[in-house]
């Protein structure tokens, strides 16, 4: 017999993979981004400077700062991101997002929205939907919002 704690956690692992493999489908046929690279855009709007270390978007994304520079190269080429020296310090290198990054992850958060809208709207009411969100907060309460 499985305790309850533990089902609700496969459960939410289960929800999350649907959403994600529902999202990642969508993002890659009309946006040509990876989920990803659509969160990585994502933390840089959020982040108060608009530009984030490789270090930093490493913990935020919870991968290796290799694994950033080897996301952040290919979106380079494609103008999605740029590199930014500091300029007192030029070993420390940040990742902004250009224009055209703007741009994208713009269209990108309506197709994000869309998506939450079939997950969300058609299930809960008004009300539950408010208290679904605030026990999502206290879920995440310690781990420093970035996202929402």
């Amino acid at each position: 017999m499985t305790d309850m704690n533990t089902t609700n956690a496969m459960r939410l692992l289960q929800v999350a993979d649907d959403f994600r493999a529902g999202l990642a489908g969508e993002l890659s046929a009309v946006h040509g981004i990876s989920v990803n690279e659509f969160l990585l855009m994502l933390h840089l709007e959020r982040s108060a400077a608009n530009r984030l270390s490789r270090v930093e978007l490493a913990k935020r994304m919870h991968v290796s700062a290799s694994t950033i520079t080897r996301m952040a190269a290919p979106m380079e080429k494609i103008g999605l991101v740029d590199r930014e020296v500091d300029a007192r310090d030029a070993r420390l290198v940040f990742v902004v997002a250009t224009a055209a990054g703007k741009a994208k992850l713009a269209e990108a958060l309506a197709t994000f929205s869309k998506r939450a809208d079939y997950l969300f709207g058609d299930r809960w009411d008004e009300k539950e939907i408010d208290q679904f969100a605030a026990m999502l907060r206290r879920l995440i309460a310690g781990t420093g919002d970035r996202l929402a």
